[in-house]
């Protein structure tokens, strides 16, 4: 059953800027990646979802079956929500801003708030003003987590953070999944996304061009096989012999390069023919499907 669901959202800005027919929807415990480059429309989509800009064209959103605009109010007091831009009142000390917050919730006890200050080494006492892109993150993500909500809106949740801090939080997010929350996450780190989520959808100038799992993404692309011969001749015979049936990317001494796409059963023909040592099928990651879909474009 969805909890986040998007229906034909459109909010156009004019000049090709915008979202534009967007569906999808994000399942019961369920981590969803969603990924695109600054100005895809990323952050748009999940303004739309926090209730804060209304579609232009038609088209809703909706969590938990209530709708984010009309039910704004219920639906941001009921999800934690970490935005891409954090702006915080700054003459607040981190402790007065989550004090505020945990009221604004209706919280009572401090228990999760202590494990996530913790967790992230992070002392809330100085000023909001004074603090570190990195320390502010740690001030979010706190926020956003400390209520137990059980949908989270992630909006590049681990901008400004270290490596190390980087790591506890895919490992919060992890935690959170096994504990069935609901999880959107916007990111543009690859790596994060292919360790937290299970499927994603790829935004390309406000429109969704790809949403599947990530070894569905994976497997349609182009796959890369590495094959090794028992010497450069043999490589050399290989390349030239094979060059019209298969996609031959490069030779390297006695290593041959083959790219594949649908023609796996003319490249083991090929090999059955020749005297290969050796192959190798690297691992593809996201970033190689996403780059798919982009290509050399920016946005």
């Amino acid at each position: 059953m969805p909890v986040i669901e998007i229906k034909s959202l459109t909010r156009d800005y004019g000049q090709g800027r915008g979202v534009f027919d967007l569906s999808f929807s994000v399942d019961e415990g369920e981590v969803f990646g969603f990924l695109g480059p600054n100005g895809a429309g990323k952050t748009t989509t999940i303004r739309h979802l926090m209730g804060f800009l209304k579609p232009t064209r038609g088209g809703s959103c909706s969590i938990l079956g209530k709708d984010c605009w009309s039910h704004a109010p219920k639906v941001q007091r009921n999800v934690g929500y970490i935005p891409g831009e954090i702006a915080f009142p700054e003459d607040m000390t981190g402790t007065e801003f989550l004090q505020f917050y945990a009221a604004y919730r209706g919280m009572k006890g401090a228990d999760r708030t202590s494990e996530l200050l913790e967790r992230f080494e992070l002392d809330p006492s100085p000023r909001l003003k004074r603090m570190s892109k990195g320390m502010k993150q740690k001030v979010a993500i706190v926020a956003c987590f400390m209520h137990d909500p059980e949908v989270l809106i992630l909006d590049e949740p681990t901008s400004g953070l270290d490596p190390l801090m980087h790591n506890r939080f895919i490992d919060l997010v992890l935690d959170e999944r096994r504990r069935g929350k609901t999880i959107l996450m916007s990111s543009h780190r690859f790596e994060e996304v292919e360790r937290t989520c299970e499927r994603v959808g790829i935004i390309r100038k406000g429109r969704l061009v790809a949403v599947d799992s990530i070894d569905a993404l994976k497997a349609t692309q182009v796959r890369k096989y590495i094959i090794t011969l028992e010497t450069e001749e043999a490589a050399a015979t290989f390349a030239a012999e094979n060059a019209q049936a298969l996609h031959i990317a490069g030779r390297d001494g006695a290593r041959v390069t083959v790219l594949v796409r649908s023609n796996i059963r003319e490249l083991i023909a090929a090999m059955h023919r020749a005297p290969v040592s050796n192959i190798e099928a690297p691992s593809q990651a996201l970033e190689e499907v996403f780059l798919h879909y982009y290509g050399g474009d920016a946005r």
